[in-house]
């Protein structure tokens, strides 16, 4: 593999790598999550990339699929019957469609690898619950390998101890992760009806995935926005099943997807009927709650913030309020779907799984302007 790392990499590489480099695969290795992975990999100063699949590039250089990356990854991309994709790695990361996960992870860790999948196959701890899931998006609720389900960690770090005991983690879905941090402290402390949650979503188009679609076609999607999925969304599910195991009462959540004409990017508006308190004592149960989540900033409403602020980042800013008129909490959290709701999330677990510091390779700010 060719990597030219930055020169602070390579000096924090030299100082203080392992002995022993974790070796990485990336299952997936063509699609956005695949290369938002791969270009955290190559800044990982105890990481090796390994092996790079992808059903679609086979045969192909990383870099001839994303240019940007010529001189930096040159790594042919193999089929997933390549006898390299058989072989063990220390970490696999799974940047695929629900569905794919489930078939070989069993395989992976048989052969010692710790895995991460982007996809819902492993977000839930039963199968009753995945089969919900699974109605959503119109897949067979059926799992393919339900007993992996007691071993899998959902894997938002904010709310679970991931560690080095962790070999499975289901990486949460990119709206789960806007709506979950930013309600987590209000349903922790009990100070909303839990289920009175609305929350308003916008994504850019980056969240459909790299394949072309005529609804992300330019002449379509610029100055355009709609809802979708009002029936239901799939991460509806993972946000109501985690909010509830901070409450006493189950959590219910009347969700609104939107897609707007940007890259990437999540702002999501959440509302709950409050107990009473003034923004201020609500901004300060915010910041106890997050003030050891590294990737986690809270602000209150009169401090500007953006998508802009986050984009190419882990973090997630929370911008929390109160309408005293209406008695509701209202909180703007902000990520980048394709980072702190995927390819950087999945990075800080990989972290954590490996007992390094969570931020190594991911504790850096975003491009301004």
């Amino acid at each position: 593999m060719s990597i030219q790392h930055a020169w602070w990499f390579k000096f924090y590489g030299l100082f203080f790598r392992r002995t022993v480099m974790i070796k990485a695969k990336v299952v997936g290795a063509g699609g956005y999550g695949g290369v938002g992975i791969t270009e955290l990999l190559l800044k990982h100063p105890e990481v090796e990339i390994g092996c790079l699949v992808s059903l679609s590039d086979t045969g192909r250089k990383m870099s001839d699929v994303f240019p940007h990356l010529r001189s930096f990854c040159d790594d042919v991309i193999v089929s997933p019957d390549d006898p390299k994709n058989r072989e063990h790695y220390d970490v696999v990361f799974y940047s695929t469609p629900d569905g794919v996960g489930m078939q070989t992870a069993a395989e992976e860790l048989e052969r010692g690898a710790k895995v991460i999948d982007y996809s819902g196959d492993f977000r839930f701890g039963n199968k009753e619950r995945y089969a919900e899931y699974a109605n959503f998006i119109g897949r067979d609720p059926i799992h393919k390998s339900p007993e992996l389900l007691s071993q899998t960690v959902y894997g938002l770090a904010e709310l679970h101890d991931i560690n080095e005991s962790n070999r499975l983690v289901g990486n949460p879905g990119c709206f789960a992760v806007s709506c979950i941090l930013g309600l987590a402290p209000a349903v922790a402390a009990g100070i909303i009806d839990p289920k009175s949650i609305i929350a308003d979503c916008k994504t850019g188009v980056s969240g459909a995935g790299k394949k072309p679609n005529a609804a992300f076609h330019y002449p379509n999607r610029y100055d355009n926005m709609n809802a979708y999925k009002l029936a239901g969304h799939q991460h509806t599910v993972e946000v109501e099943q985690e909010l509830s195991l901070l409450s006493t009462d189950p959590v219910q959540m009347t969700f609104t997807a939107q897609v707007v004409p940007l890259c990437r990017g999540i702002m999501s508006s959440l509302y709950a009927t409050l107990d009473g308190r003034k923004a201020a004592e609500v901004l300060e149960i915010y910041q106890e709650y997050h003030k050891n989540n590294l990737f986690v900033r809270v602000q209150d409403a009169q401090t500007p913030a953006s998508i802009a602020d986050v984009r190419g980042t882990n973090y997630c800013n929370l911008t929390v309020d109160v309408d005293e008129r209406s008695n509701r909490l209202r909180v703007i959290s902000h990520i980048d779907n394709l980072m702190k709701g995927q390819a950087g999330n999945a990075l800080q677990n990989m972290n954590l799984m490996f007992g390094l510091d969570s931020g190594t390779a991911l504790a850096f700010p975003g491009q301004y302007p």
